[in-house]
């Protein structure tokens, strides 16, 4: 397994960035793409290899903690790799620490693809186990795990981009069109519109 590769971002999408190492683009997918800056000449992606049947993908995180969390979600039986990317999506994995411990199957079941039956085996199977991988105090420190976008992209072109990233990650079109006006009033880089828009649905 790789722990991780470091080059340049040469392509970004809805769900997935190509990385670009000495002549090779390797296709890593991810909970947030627009997280990683395309301007840098080179960044470290934290990567873990999913092989499964006849898949074989690799996913990519901007630190060791939220693969840790990645790799804790996939033990959970209802959770696959496309729904544990959307509860990182937000880049607040200590929320999600602090539901888990707390119980709070209210605040789990926000997340698209976890239901009540989901939520409480979230619960059943992690509470007790997560400090250790994220240890941060809760607050708005969590989004410092996140590294800074500075795609230079129309605002226009920046918000059709996260809403297809929001889309992506199994979000319905009657929640995204809830958060979208809100949006719209703001002038931000895909990355950040991404994560209003998740803070927004889980409060």
């Amino acid at each position: 397994m790789y722990e991780y590769l470091r080059g340049k971002v040469v392509h970004t999408e809805k769900e997935t960035l190509t990385l670009e190492i000495e002549n090779i683009g390797y296709l890593i997918y991810c909970s947030n793409p627009f997280v990683f800056d395309r301007n840098e000449e080179e960044i470290t992606i934290y990567t873990y290899q999913y092989v499964k049947e006849d898949v074989i993908r690799l996913y990519g995180f901007p630190s060791r903690k939220e693969r840790g969390l990645f790799e804790q979600l996939l033990q959970v039986s209802g959770i696959g790799p496309k729904g544990a990317l959307a509860v990182l999506a937000a880049g607040a994995p200590q929320q999600v620490i602090q539901a888990i411990e707390e119980e709070n199957e209210a605040f789990l079941v926000k997340f698209p693809g976890v239901g009540k039956k989901t939520a409480r085996q979230m619960i059943l199977d992690l509470k007790g186990k997560l400090q250790d991988i994220v240890g941060e105090p809760a607050g708005n420190g969590d989004l410092g795990l996140l590294q800074e976008n500075s795609q230079s992209v129309s605002h226009s072109n920046a918000l059709d981009e996260a809403l297809e990233a929001l889309r992506a990650l199994g979000y319905s079109e009657k929640e995204i069109s809830k958060v979208k006006p809100a949006l719209q009033k703001e002038q931000l880089s895909a990355d950040e519109y991404v994560r209003q828009a998740l803070q927004k649905m889980l409060t």
